[in-house]
């Protein structure tokens, strides 16, 4: 087959045409034609012309059917695998054979699993089918099948009148049977020369008649079992209890030899058979042992049957029962194997192709929820929440339905040992695990950090085990504000006595850092450096309004800075050094009723820790905190012992290293949040800094996003939002064949402009504008040439070469747009012939491949991205590009912004460069003239690009598209 196809190997651009399946009486000798819909001859290969009859629709509306001979190339099963399977994934291929190839790989795959059985044709011969066909192979089949085009079966049945077209479906499968049957029959094969199922010839073999009627059977009619649970038994069992009120849950009821056998049986499955040819073919195994119903599973239903419930039993033994009836109809459960079947009975058998059906009446929705409460008696209005003595519950809530169980329904549900008990007027399959946790429900107290940390995340370690927890009530409602205030927190207003106006997002860290400092929390505001942190903590010091003094901790450096500061946009508040030999806090009025603000440095922090540690603070700031990223530093420590009922960090760089400098920062601001620094490297650091873990990362990020407020001059809202952008217009000089073509086109269309009028006029000029523009692009778009022979023949191309040789060897990546697919086209070829790597898209890429080209370009995996303007102008972000590059121009002002934004928007980190080339002395040139000249007339004016100069008059046309050679 290998040497078959290297022999006749059909041209790539064959798949563009239709196809269509030819079936044969002996399946390996089906073809595959392809042929034009338009009639139009196909490139000739040795032996494969031909011609075949088909229907084709015609007429205006494509209604009408009729019949004809068209030309046509017929290729061998071995000679067309190969084209249907490159052309499955070729989005220039046809769709006819696109649809062939997924069958002709999904035929690949059959014979790779083994799924082919042998038979004979209707005249005896040898043949391969493909089969046993499963669920999944026949949705395949169908979805084949559905989505061929009329082309694809065109090819009408013999001797059917009135005239008929083959079923998709049936041609599909026989194709399948086609590839099998050529596949084994290879001059490898053991015995070819003669041998029956190895020959290529046909091989007479009517002795085997009853034998292969046997195997298409099996091959029509498989099937596959599922167990339906009865659990009638189990109710009489809970009535008779019900009867007997003196008896508890689970004690014998009745002496009886039928109330034993009640007693013994928890329920029945009963096994149902399915067909795979047609899977809403149910029937159970009662009915077809006694012969009803048969018709649709085949002479080989009940060995079938038997031996699914035979590779069943590898798994569950206790089917292994049934295999010892008669009929392997019902299987008696006692209540362990009820309670298998809720667990890893019942996920090992779907594996095995086994369904497990419960009862519609039996509600299947009781689930087990890990919540965070506060604990009875506790505090409840949210300010105190970080109480020293107030602690959180910690418990299993079940519930049926979403709807919480009560106290008195996780009691009954802990008494019962049935897997099948009554809650709230309804029966409720129950899991033996959730039993187990409504008897131990109780999981403990938590300290408030825990709980908080605990409602951050969504989780909580049980058991060494991470599993879900969700908060409630003023725990929930925290949770729900601190996530607010990080995500999307409207501004606080200006405080009273600021003397500067914040903007926009200096107000909203404002409101941050009040609501993080009013909770008893602390914060750390990691803005970048020129943001205005130290404004934001002076308009918190006003709008907080404390007695106590604002200690500010910071490099000696920055002390005078924050005196300025303060002076200048706090007038009148106090502000005192805490340095120097004469250093004193003694005539502050002991509590600090002066409320102003004491400045001191780092080290001297660390040498007088005892003696702020005695003064009462209302709040505690450390600017530049990165000075006390390691927690085992003296000065670190020296921190920590001074009180505060808020604590704010200031830093640029929340982390340096690694995380144990953000534990040092966070883990000042609010203690105990993260932990102890050793359980927090294991938990989060160790799994984060790894990178194997993205939930440990995530889970991280919930934990510390709300205590962490993190802006860049890049960030949206920032002044300055976007970075510079530079317009630079580079004029090129036609090349000696453009000018030639140029003057020749303006030269003939305005002699017949000058002859004609009204709208044949107007044709002739948009004709006109968009022949100068393809020339002024390239003489190959103008001339429709199919060629590689680019370069030397136009200005632009040259000017581009030099353009990417400069950004490219920079490192930068660039934005090329074009109003032309067929110049995109070119640029794309002359790109590829230079080796530069790069991608193109237009209005015919698929949506999904479209978003798969910007990744690429996003993660820098291609650095020159080729754009249609009108496919590509707007709703991308491309912000990796430095540069954009518009080839030609669309004449429309707005419209050239549209797509320089693609580049040139919110999250741009970049300069941005607009490189516009402009054929000079052109008709381009003086559009460039108007737009620079005339910026808000020519939007107006030029709104609907050419159209609106179709109505110039011939000399102010002719003055417009001339070509000024002295240019």
């Amino acid at each position: 087959m290998v040497d078959s196809a290297r022999r006749h190997s059909p041209a790539p651009n064959l798949a563009r045409r239709a196809a269509v399946f030819l079936p044969a009486e002996l399946p390996r000798d089906g073809k595959i034609a392809l042929w034009d819909p338009e009639g139009d001859p196909l490139p000739a290969l040795p032996g494969a012309a031909a011609e075949i009859t088909v229907v084709r629709r015609h007429g205006a509306t494509g209604t009408a059917v009729r019949r004809g001979t068209v030309p046509a190339l017929l290729l061998s099963l071995p000679d067309a695998l190969p084209l249907l399977a490159r052309a499955r994934h070729d989005p220039a291929a046809h769709s006819a054979p696109r649809c062939w190839g997924a069958a002709a790989l999904h035929a690949l795959h059959l014979a790779a699993r083994g799924r082919l059985l042998p038979g004979l044709t209707a005249v005896d011969h040898d043949a391969w089918r493909a089969g046993p066909l499963d669920a999944d192979d026949i949705a395949q089949v169908r979805a084949i099948a559905a989505a061929m085009p009329a082309e694809a079966y065109a090819v009408p049945l013999e001797g059917r009148t009135p005239l008929q077209l083959p079923d998709p479906e049936a041609l599909v499968k026989a194709f399948l049977d086609a590839v099998v049957d050529t596949l084994p029959r290879t001059p490898s094969a053991a015995h070819a020369v003669g041998a029956p199922f190895a020959a290529r010839g046909p091989q007479h073999l009517p002795a085997l008649r009853e034998w292969a009627a046997e195997v298409a059977a099996g091959v029509d009619a498989g099937v596959r079992v599922s167990l339906r649970l009865d659990l009638s038994q189990f109710e009489l069992f809970d009535s008779a209890a019900d009867e007997a009120p003196g008896e508890g849950p689970g004690e014998r009821v009745g002496e009886s030899a039928d109330g034993a056998e009640k007693q013994r049986r928890a329920g029945t499955a009963l096994v149902q058979v399915h067909s795979l040819a047609d899977p809403t073919h149910v029937i159970d195994a009662a009915a077809l042992w006694a012969g009803g119903g048969t018709e649709g599973f085949g002479p080989r239903a009940r060995i079938d049957a038997v031996l699914a419930l035979r590779r069943a039993a590898r798994v569950w033994a206790p089917l292994g029962r049934l295999l010892e009836r008669p009929v392997p109809d019902v299987l008696p459960l006692s209540e362990d194997e009820l309670y298998e079947l809720l667990g890893p009975a019942a996920a090992r058998l779907a594996a095995a192709g086994v369904a497990v059906h419960w009862p519609r009446e039996l509600a299947r929705t009781l689930t087990a929820t890990a919540v965070v409460r506060p604990a009875p008696g506790s505090a409840t209005d949210g300010t105190s929440f970080f109480d020293a003595q107030e602690l959180f519950a910690f418990s299993w809530q079940l519930a049926v339905g979403g709807e919480p169980l009560s106290e008195a329904d996780m009691d009954a549900l802990a008494e019962a040992h049935r897997p099948i008990v009554r809650l709230r007027d309804q029966w409720v399959v129950v899991d033996p695990a959730l039993v187990r946790k409504a008897r131990k429900r109780e999981l403990g107290l938590l300290e408030p950090v825990d709980a908080l940390a605990v409602a951050l995340t969504g989780t909580a370690e049980v058991d060494g085990e991470q599993v879900e927890a969700v908060p409630v009530g003023t725990l929930a409602a925290l949770r729900d504000r601190l996530t607010a205030a990080t995500a999307d927190a409207p501004p606080a207003a200006q405080p009273p006595g600021l003397d500067a106006t914040l903007r926009d997002y200096q107000l909203r860290g404002l409101a941050w850092l009040d609501l993080m400092t009013s909770l008893g929390l602390g914060g750390c505001l990691a803005d970048d450096m020129g943001l205005g942190k130290t404004i934001t903590v002076i308009a918190l010091h006003l709008r907080r309004a404390r007695s106590a003094p604002t200690l500010v901790v910071c490099p000696a450096s920055l002390l005078g800075n924050w005196q300025r500061e303060i002076t200048r946009f706090a007038p009148g508040v106090p502000v005192r050094r805490f340095h120097g030999t004469t250093r004193t806090l003694h005539d502050m009025g002991g509590a600090g009723a002066d409320g102003g603000f004491v400045l001191t440095t780092y080290g001297t922090m660390r040498t007088s820790a005892p003696q702020l540690a005695s003064h009462t603070w209302g709040m505690v700031v450390a600017d530049e905190a990165q000075h006390v990223k390691n927690p085992y530093s003296s000065t670190a420590k020296a921190l920590r012992t001074i009180p505060a009922p808020a604590r704010i960090a200031l830093t640029g760089t929340p982390v340096e290293n690694n995380l144990s400098e953000l534990w040092a920062l966070l883990d000042w601001t609010t203690p105990g949040l993260l932990g102890p620094l050793k359980a927090f490297r294991a938990r989060h650091a160790r799994l984060v800094e790894s990178g194997e873990d993205d939930e440990a990362s995530e889970r991280l990020a919930r934990l510390v996003r709300p205590f962490l407020l993190r802006r860049k001059k890049s960030d949206p809202g920032i002044v300055p939002e976007l970075p510079p952008k530079t317009e630079t217009d580079h004029p090129v000089s036609l090349s000696r064949e453009q000018a030639s073509l140029y003057e020749a086109a303006v030269r003939e269309s305005m002699a017949a402009i000058e002859e004609s009028e009204g709208i044949a006029r107007r044709g002739l000029i948009m004709r006109l504008l968009s022949s100068l523009k393809q020339i002024c692009n390239h003489p190959a778009q103008y001339l429709k040439e199919d060629t590689r022979r680019l370069t030397g023949r136009s200005g632009k191309l040259e000017l581009l070469d030099e353009l990417l040789d400069t950004i490219l060897s920079e490192g930068g990546s660039v934005l090329i747009f074009t109003q032309y697919v067929t110049m995109a086209r070119l640029l794309s070829d002359h790109l590829a012939a230079r080796a530069v790597s790069a991608q193109l898209l237009h209005g015919g890429t698929p949506i999904a491949q479209r978003e798969e080209m910007v990744d690429r370009f996003q993660s820098a995996e291609v650095p020159v991205f080729l754009l249609s303007l009108k496919a590509a102008g707007t709703g991308l972000n491309l912000t990796r590009a430095a540069h954009v590059i518009h080839y030609d121009r669309w004449w429309n002002p707005a419209v050239e912004d549209q797509a320089t934004d693609r580049a040139y928007r919110i999250g741009q980190t970049q300069p941005v460069q607009v490189h516009r080339l402009i054929a000079e002395g052109t008709v381009e040139d003086r559009i460039a003239e108007l737009i620079a000249s005339k910026r808000a007339l020519a939007d107006a004016i030029l709104g609907g690009g050419e159209a609106a100069l179709t109505e110039l008059t011939d000399r102010e046309l002719a003055d417009l598209v001339s070509l000024r050679r002295s240019a």
